[in-house]
């Protein structure tokens, strides 16, 4: 998420994106159920091995993909919001197929690497999105504070990149193997002391404005800390798959579906041409759905069948890893003589940037949905 945002200050001390009870559970539960895994792991002997089904299954395709399509719920299945921007929405996925077939059609390594840097780019950014969220909720405009906060939350996954980066190869690829360039030694060299400079001069803002001035921010605390922790575990201090996989995936995915399901169910009605987020307690009638199961149920239902669809896609036409999953589509014939995979795999030259389609138009419209005209936070 690329989140600035000029929300007023709460009403309370304590500033808050949903709840305090939802933030901590978003960022703080996310954070810990991610950590809470790796022991898990090594009691199970998979810490150092590839993600075992289980994994695969909860943390890929039921939080990864699936919150791809969580998108979904503020654009796509929004009447008003398509009607507000066609072109961006409609444009964003005819582009994303029709510029991933043309490189994928003249480099597959191409097409992934550059897939990837895209992924990369935009998990840091959801990462400072929430930070820039719980600055606008304080109200902090302080400009040092600001770079202050950037540095900070940027460097705790740029730092963890670049090491990756310059320690090739991992145990882990972000899609594929090969996706990532090697950089020389000398880059995390030079960057190391920068990240924990920075880190230690967000603490010690951190701790004076709360101690000194009362101006606690536990919130974006929060985002800061985990995200510092589960980035250096999972990519430096582990070289692990399974520990890339959990550590990386669910403090991404929960906190944003979160958010898409705050957005739609637990917001003000607001007019058509409002500019303003603001997420509040007060559940807004948007929906013949009433309850919270009801809504829970449409949301993650939803969003896991679709995820389903596009993982059974993947398998049939290019994996084939997940046939414990998905193995029933072979069973079927498209032709005399053809599976379902067999079908899938001759088309595979269009296939792959078909089904990355839904992926690249969540990384695009996830720098434009959340982004508000009366911007100031870090002008």
């Amino acid at each position: 998420m690329q989140a600035t945002n000029e929300g007023a200050l709460s009403s309370t001390r304590i500033p808050v994106l949903f709840s305090p009870t939802v933030d901590f559970l978003a960022f703080g539960g996310s954070a810990l159920l991610a950590l809470a895994m790796l022991p898990l792991g090594a009691a199970l002997g998979v810490l150092h091995a590839d993600s075992p089904r289980w994994t695969w299954l909860a943390a890929i395709l039921l939080i990864d993909v699936a919150h791809v399509y969580a998108t979904g719920f503020r654009v796509y299945f929004d009447w008003s919001e398509l009607r507000r921007r066609p072109w961006l929405y409609g444009l964003t996925p005819a582009l994303a197929f029709l510029i991933g077939a043309a490189i994928y059609s003249e480099s597959v390594a191409v097409f992934w690497s550059l897939l990837a840097y895209l992924a990369v780019f935009h998990f840091i950014r959801q990462q400072y999105g929430w930070v820039a969220l719980y600055r606008a909720r304080e109200g902090d405009r302080d400009r040092g504070g600001w770079w202050i906060d950037a540095s900070a939350i940027y460097l705790a996954t740029v730092y963890p990149l670049v090491y990756w980066h310059t320690n090739l190869p991992r145990q882990f690829n972000w899609f594929a193997e090969g996706d990532f360039l090697t950089l020389p030694p000398i880059f995390e060299t030079v960057l190391e002391p920068v990240y924990w400079t920075a880190l230690v001069a967000y603490a010690m803002r951190s701790g004076y404005r709360g101690l000194r001035r009362g101006e606690w921010n536990p919130g974006k605390d929060l985002v800061v800390v985990t995200t510092a922790i589960c980035w250096y575990v999972g990519i430096i201090s582990l070289n692990s798959d399974y520990a890339f996989t959990v550590t990386n995936v669910i403090i991404h995915g929960v906190p944003y579906m979160v958010l898409i399901y705050w957005y739609r169910w637990h917001r003000p009605a607001v007019s058509s041409n409002s500019e303003s987020l603001n997420v509040s307690d007060e559940v807004a009638s948007v929906s013949r759905w009433k309850t919270t199961a009801g809504r829970l149920s449409l949301f993650l239902g939803a969003i896991w069948i679709l995820a389903y669809a596009e993982e059974l896609m993947w398998d049939c036409g290019l994996w084939h890893q997940q046939e414990w999953l998905f193995g029933w589509a072979a069973l079927r014939s498209e032709q005399p003589g053809e599976t379902v995979a067999e079908g899938f795999a001759s088309t595979n030259l269009w296939l792959a940037p078909l089904l990355a389609v839904p992926q690249i138009t969540h990384y695009v419209l996830d720098g434009f949905i959340w982004r508000r005209s009366a911007r100031r936070e870090a002008d």
